[in-house]
């Protein structure tokens, strides 16, 4: 009787996770979904209800209203795309190499340099962005992708992130028998350590290419030719006269802004499924 009543019991706890966890993705999805819907729904009709899930007849005639904008969602696919996958790969490579420097060697400076770091992870970027503004505007940088693109070399939460999964994860019996067999040290780092750290690699490009993408501050002070607007500013420009707004074309161009994120992660969640997994089967 007992262990009859213990099932039930256990049965009950795990209907009630599912029923909480459904519960949960349903709320975190209902925002898409209305974004979704509200895209092809046109003003009047969300202005008269916000929520819906009834799909409208608007969607072509919210795209016609990018003509007459600064929204051109082509051009700013791509400035927003070279941005961000650059700034990525360069905060996801020099992180890490900096996190194996951390890691792997032993220095005098090493933990004064780390403290730095962290030191530099307290400071907010706001409070930054006008002296980076006049240093770019002296060296004339502005109007230019390069300064949206090599800060991102220096990133000191993924470098944090990077050398908290280094450190129980890297072997350095492997390094060592890399270096006795002659290999370099960038051919140990290229082609022994970057290989174990893609779970960690996978996670923190997701981060920034995010971060990266949904820049706006930064771009905007810095970015004056339309030509170079990325996606973030051109829906904050996409905006009618006082009296009037075509709020189906903002979320429309809302969704456009966001389906690249979502392709992003479904493309790199299988690296990060298969480093949990195979840290379950280390243990």
């Amino acid at each position: 009787m007992a262990a009859r009543k213990r099932s039930g019991l256990s049965t009950g706890f795990t209907i009630f996770q599912y029923i909480i966890c459904i519960i949960l993705a349903i709320l975190s999805l209902l925002p898409f979904i209305i974004m979704l819907v509200n895209a092809t729904r046109s003003s009047s009709e969300i202005q008269a209800n916000a929520i819906s899930f009834i799909p409208g007849k608007s969607l072509l005639t919210n795209y016609k209203v990018f003509d007459g904008k600064s929204f051109n969602p082509w051009t700013g696919f791509i400035n927003s795309a070279i941005i961000s996958v650059c700034a990525t790969a360069c905060t996801i490579y020099f992180s890490t190499l900096t996190a194996y420097t951390l890691v792997a060697y032993d220095w005098k400076a090493k933990k004064a340099f780390f403290a730095l770091i962290m030191c530099v992870l307290m400071i907010p970027g706001q409070v930054t962005a006008i002296g980076f503004y006049q240093f770019m505007y002296k060296v004339g940088l502005v109007n230019s992708f390069i300064p949206l693109i090599l800060p991102a070399i220096a990133a000191p939460a993924t470098v944090f992130f990077m050398r908290q999964y280094m450190l129980p994860s890297l072997s350095m019996e492997i390094v060592q028998s890399a270096r006795i067999d002659g290999a370099g040290e960038f051919r140990i780092f290229n082609q022994i350590v970057l290989p174990l750290m893609k779970p960690a690699m996978a996670t923190q490009a997701i981060f920034s290419f995010v971060a990266t993408w949904n820049a706006l501050f930064i771009p905007l002070i810095l970015l004056i030719d339309r030509k170079k607007w990325t996606m973030p500013i051109m829906v904050a420009q996409l905006q009618g006269d006082m009296y009037k707004t075509e709020y189906g074309a903002v979320y429309l161009a809302l969704v456009m802004t966001v389906l690249p994120l979502f392709v992003v992660y479904f493309l790199l969640s299988k690296y990060i499924i298969a480093g949990v997994a195979l840290g379950g089967v280390k243990e």
